[in-house]
């Protein structure tokens, strides 16, 4: 899919079928330094190593972070050693129809009675919980983020999900550290995508492109994610 044109907050403008204006929305979060990062997961820095303004032929920059850095997709390794890597998923599971589902800003967690809405046949279903507007008014880290619960995740499989997002850094949250969100949704070979940023993607209905970096044996792939509305 082109994407072109990227306005200042990631929206886009584009000649779509008949010469109608199609806007593609960037839901990846920006990479910088200061970004908001999982608690005990690496911060991102970046340190130009060339510079012209020293007299340097051109620009270079030396890059750290973790593999969850971002918005991010977790692939199976993260959680099962035997699992597939992120170079080795499927690109048509990451990309196509997709559903941006609309949470209630009150709900504290994300549960089956919220999939109701969630159309019949749905492969790939991104979460717009009250996490996107709590990003929108800030970059910093919140503890107490809206995440997917064991029921609903249970019933996404039932349901044939593919692909699981949301706007939060985690998918699920869990003091006891074990994690059962992830083990039930990679353990069933479904990705799921986090760190998004859906205040500019209203409900509805969309084309989905995402493509991580193409990290050997990789256990996370931070991502470029755009949202075109069908």
């Amino acid at each position: 899919m082109e994407t072109k044109g990227y306005g200042p907050r990631g929206g886009a403008g584009g000649d779509g079928p008949g010469g109608t204006d199609v806007r593609r929305i960037d839901i990846s979060m920006p990479l910088q330094a200061g970004m908001a990062a999982f608690p005990g997961d690496p911060d991102f820095s970046a340190r130009r190593t060339r510079s012209v303004d020293q007299g340097d032929p051109y620009n270079l920059s030396t890059l750290e972070f973790g593999s969850h850095a971002g918005t991010h997709l977790d692939p199976p390794r993260h959680f099962l050693p035997a699992g597939l890597a992120t170079d080795q998923l499927d690109l048509a599971v990451l990309n196509g129809p997709c559903v941006v589902l609309g949470v209630d800003p009150h709900r504290e967690s994300i549960g089956p009675e919220d999939l109701v809405r969630l159309p019949v046949g749905t492969q790939r279903v991104l979460f717009r919980t009250r996490n996107s507007d709590r990003w929108h008014a800030s970059p910093r880290f919140f503890p107490d983020y809206v995440a997917l619960s064991l029921a609903a995740a249970d019933s996404l499989l039932a349901r044939g999900v593919r692909l699981v997002g949301i706007d939060s850094l985690s998918v699920e949250s869990d003091p006891s550290g074990e994690f059962p969100v992830h083990h039930l949704l990679l353990g069933h070979g479904v990705p799921i995508l986090e760190g998004l940023q859906l205040y500019e993607a209203p409900p509805g209905s969309y084309e989905l492109a995402c493509l991580p970096l193409r990290l050997t044996g990789g256990d996370g792939g931070p991502a470029r994610a755009i949202l075109l509305p069908l």
